[in-house]
């Protein structure tokens, strides 16, 4: 297993381990591991580092919706040129061409119902080939990057059984 395979999933769990943290779990050297971590960010293959935050803790007004969008394609336009003019706006926080119903997985955040509603109808519904939009507003957030949230309570409820 090379040095990528081995500290890429490491990161992916948690980007904040040290050097140190990762060398004793992988074995390596902490000089490989800094020559690995700066090879894959050189490459691209690390885009970034982020916190996963759950925003009801901090934003608790803050609308984020899900939109699929159908799209009919012409001779000179691609998904990736959709994906291109949509990916521009500030409020796009992710956008992904899928299979199945609709063409494309956009998540959009804003500070109100109205303000998302508006950015759809109004910036997004106008692209030439945007046949469709379906906005679904997030109600509630379990999971999300892979770490569940919550408040850590267990169901204290007693089970009743007959």
């Amino acid at each position: 297993m090379s040095s990528r395979e081995q500290i890429l999933p490491l990161l992916r769990e948690n980007a904040r381990y040290s050097t140190e943290d990762l060398a004793r779990q992988t074995g390596l050297d902490e000089s490989e591991v800094e020559a690995t971590i700066q090879e894959l960010e050189r490459d691209g293959v690390v885009k970034g580092y982020r916190a996963i935050v759950d925003r009801d803790k901090v934003e608790p007004e803050r609308v984020r919706a899900s939109v699929e969008l159908n799209v009919t394609l012409d001779r000179e336009t691609g998904y990736d040129d959709i994906a291109e003019r949509l990916a521009k706006f500030p409020e796009v926080q992710g956008l992904r061409l899928v299979s199945g119903d609709f063409d494309f997985a956009m998540d959009v955040e804003g500070d109100s119902m109205s303000e998302v509603s508006h950015f759809i109808s109004e910036k997004v519904a106008p692209v030439p080939e945007i046949t469709q939009t379906v906005t679904h507003y997030i109600m509630e957030t379990y999971k999300e990057g892979g770490v569940e949230f919550g408040d850590g309570d267990d169901d204290d409820r007693l089970s009743i059984s007959p």
